[in-house]
Formats: C-alpha cells, structure tokens, sequence
C-alpha cells in the first residue's frame, strides 16, 4: 500500500500499516502522512460538533416526535472517542505499535512529536465536545419536549419542605450550652457497656432491682445496654485526674413499658465534678442555676434526700410547676412541685475503684433524663411523640 493510494476518508487505513508497506522513509513524507490524518480528525470532529448542535434545535423545526433518545448522542460521542483513542485499538494506538515502535531511529523523534500533537486535539477536542453543548442538549430536548406538549414551565416548582432541629437535640444542645459555659466538657461512651462499668464500679451490687434482667437488656453475661450514662464517669476518672467537670449526654435503655411517659429508649445527660474542697453547696448552687437557665428564672428548686449508689449524700430535686404556679394541678398531682433529677456527692467508693484520694478529693455528680425537661418545657404531652416521626408535631418546633 502506498500513500498516494489513499485519500482522506481511507487514510485512517494506513494505520494499521507500518511505514515500510506504505512507503514512507523520509521526514516529508511523513508529515504529508500527519497531515492527512489531521484532516480527517477534523473531519470527524466537525460532524460530531454538527450532529450535537442538530439536537439543540426545536424537535417541531427539526420535524421529529417530541420524544428524543437521550442516549443517542452520548453514544456517537464515545463511539468517537474509541475509534481515535481507544486503548486497544484506536487510531493513536495503532500509530504508536505500527509507525512509532518499528520506526528507524531518524524518524522517531518526528513521529513521537506529531503524534502527540494528534493526540493532544484529539483529546481537547473531544472533550470540549462531552463537556458542551452534548451534555446539556438533552436538558434542552426535554424541556422543549414539555413545552410542545402544553407543559408552562413558568409556574413554580414543587415547594421545598424546610427542616427543623428534632426538639431532644434542641433540649441536649440548651443543656449542653449551659453547662459549656460554667466550664465543663462533653464526654461520651458507648452505648453497648460492660457489666463492671454499667453496675459494678458504681457500687451496684449483684442482688440490686436494676440488674434483673426484667429491667436491663443483656446482650450477654457479661454486658449490657446501658442503662445509665454513668458508665462515662468511671472511664473518665480512670483516664483523667482531677479537676474533672464533664457532662455526659447520650442514650440509655431499659425494659420499660412505652406509654405517655416512659420509652424503652430515652436520652440522659449525667454531669460530674470531682477538685478539692466541692461541697453539697458547689452542687445545689450548679443544679439551681443550670435549672434556671433552663426553665426561666422565676423557678424554684427543692431538694429531697434519697438514695442512690454511687452518691453520699442522695437527693432528689423537683421544680416548681411550670403550669399552674404551684396552686396544683393534674401535672404536678396537686403538690405543686415536679421531680426532675437526681443528684449527690460521689460517694468514695467510686474513687476507690479509679484510684483516686477520696481524702483529698470530693465530688458531686447528677443526671437527668432529656425527655422530661424537653416535655415540660415544650408542653408535649406524650413521649412517644418525640419518636414517632409525625411530621405534624415536629413542624411545630421550626
């Protein structure tokens, strides 16, 4: 085969020929070979550009259905694409096994440098081509599809629903906001604990209520759900020496009935701090003001002795009924007070199992529930509606 032999439309053909069989031994030769392989480049590209552009036009003025393959031209793209670059046996590939590779050394230099160049507006111009109006014609075929079938693209789209923050978040964020500000620190745990973190470094022993398997989801002998953020307390004095002043908020579960007050899963946040010199003070002064912060100032706190375990002394704190002014009524069952959390100072037990020096050390934790707070603050009167995901409630909270 000779090269004067081919004209453009066949010139791809030479290709697959070395340049011996096609006659070429010069450098003048050669570029006469190139140029010809460059026309037809052109070529393609040009119908390629034509055939995109056609698309552009409305299908009435074009005389053809609505109703367009979207595919159509995305396919002669990459058919395009193949046949000049394809790895295995496109155009700049055959050139560079069948011209480049067996090329004497006088001519490599040559070939290397107008291949490349081939190569480079081959790749340019194909891309500009995937990336331009080829791409976007389908949009504009659909649209004016839509139009010639009666469709008024100037009413407005379907409205955007506007979200909200779930009101547990919001009530965690406040809680949280409040207890950043006097200096603490968030620390978190995981939700599935070990029997030691969940019962028995808080001094929970064995034949203690909480730990029967009718109030505790076991995973198995040795671990839990937790039932308590309290875990978090021991894994922090176990890594952290004093002063420590963290809250802990997260989830807990426990085998609760559901009904208008109580979930099998809920959200707590615990608080503890641990420095020298705390008192039962340090605690009533911190309950009363996050309280306040929390619910308004015109709230008042009273503290009730109880028990827990990990505290010594126990108390229990209630608020003043939001809702009637503490004249009584069905949500404070006529006492006019409301029970929101419970607290202590740590008993030394605890610091016994985190080798810290209760002689030297005192300490103060509380929790709470998030529920309740979110429930009173909010007037929700049912906890399911935190979880049942009625879009009717939430909206209420934007």
């Amino acid at each position: 085969m000779e090269i004067s032999d081919l004209s453009t439309r066949d010139i791809t053909a030479a290709v697959r020929h070395n340049l011996d069989e096609l006659g070429v031994r010069d450098a003048a030769v050669l570029g006469e070979l190139f140029s010809r392989l460059e026309r037809r480049l052109r070529e393609d590209l040009l119908a390629m550009e034509t055939h995109a552009s056609a698309f552009r036009r409305s299908p009435t003025q074009l005389g053809i259905p609505p109703v367009i393959d979207k595919g159509e031209v995305a396919t002669a793209l990459e058919n395009l694409r193949v046949r000049w670059l394809g790895r295995k046996q496109g155009i700049i590939r055959s050139i560079t096994d069948n011209w480049l590779a067996p090329a004497p050394s006088e001519l490599k230099r040559e070939i290397g440098q107008r291949l490349n160049a081939l190569r480079k507006e081959a790749e340019d111009r194909i891309s500009q081509i995937f990336l331009g109006p080829a791409v976007r014609v389908t949009d504009e075929i659909e649209i004016t599809a839509e139009v010639e079938q009666g469709l008024d693209i100037t009413l407005p789209g379907n409205r955007r629903v506007i979200g909200a923050q779930h009101p547990i978040r919001r009530a965690l964020d406040e809680i949280t906001e409040i207890f950043y500000a006097l200096g603490y620190s968030v620390e978190e745990g995981p939700d599935i604990e070990s029997v030691y973190y969940n019962f028995e470094a808080l001094n929970i022993p064995e034949d203690h209520p909480a730990r029967d398997d009718q109030d505790t989801f076991y995973i198995d002998s040795r671990n839990v759900l937790r039932t308590h953020t309290s875990p978090v307390q021991i894994r922090t004095m176990e890594k952290m020496q004093p002063p420590v002043r963290i809250i802990v908020p997260g989830r807990a579960f426990r085998r609760d009935t559901p009904d208008a007050s109580h979930s099998p899963v809920f959200h707590q946040v615990e608080g503890l701090a641990v420095d020298t010199n705390i008192t039962f003070c340090d605690l009533k002064g911190t309950l009363d003001h996050f309280l306040k912060a929390f619910f308004g100032p015109q709230v008042r706190t009273r503290f009730r002795p109880s028990f827990f375990p990990f505290t010594e002394p126990s108390a229990e704190v209630d608020i003043s009924c939001l809702f009637c002014g503490q004249s009584g009524c069905r949500v404070c069952k006529q006492s006019g007070w409301i029970e929101i959390l419970g607290c202590g100072m740590v008993n030394p037990v605890l610091f016994a199992n985190v080798r810290y020096d209760a002689s030297r050390y005192s300490g103060f934790a509380f929790g709470m529930g998030v529920e309740r707070p979110a429930m009173l603050k909010y007037g929700v009167p049912d906890i399911q509606l935190f979880y049942q995901g009625d879009l009717r409630f939430l909206r209420q909270f934007r």
